[in-house]
């Protein structure tokens, strides 16, 4: 198992930017594919963004395509999501997860662990 923190939320006007932080303990880091989801109020929880054990490899919603980078540092057990262009839409409760099989989709169903999430909260 391993144990996933995020960090980083909070308020932002629309065109701003956040950095999102997850820190990992537990199960050896390098070896989780790592992902970001998502999940606005009376939505449901949706796939952002996805990254490869080595980092090499990343994936993206066509939402945040463009505006989104994700990107891990193993050495620091940490995986982040950079939000730049945010949008008002962007607004959720944001989650990190960890694959332990070293995959890095958008299937929910494949994360074996889940962060407790933090607030992004985008302001017109």
């Amino acid at each position: 198992q391993v144990q996933l923190v995020e960090s980083g939320g909070g308020l932002v006007q629309a065109g701003g930017s956040l950095s999102l932080s997850c820190a990992a303990s537990g199960r050896t880091f390098s070896s989780n594919g790592m992902g970001w989801f998502r999940q606005a109020p009376g939505k449901e929880r949706e796939f952002v963004a996805a990254i490869s054990r080595n980092g090499r490899n990343t994936y993206y919603a066509d939402s945040v395509k463009g505006r989104f980078t994700v990107s891990r540092d193993n050495a620091k057990n940490t995986v982040y999501l950079q939000m730049n262009s945010l949008k008002v839409e962007d607004t959720a409760v944001y989650y990190c997860a960890a694959d332990r099989w070293g995959r890095f989709g958008s299937l929910q169903n494949n994360y074996d662990d889940w962060g407790q999430g933090t607030q992004v909260t985008v302001s017109s």
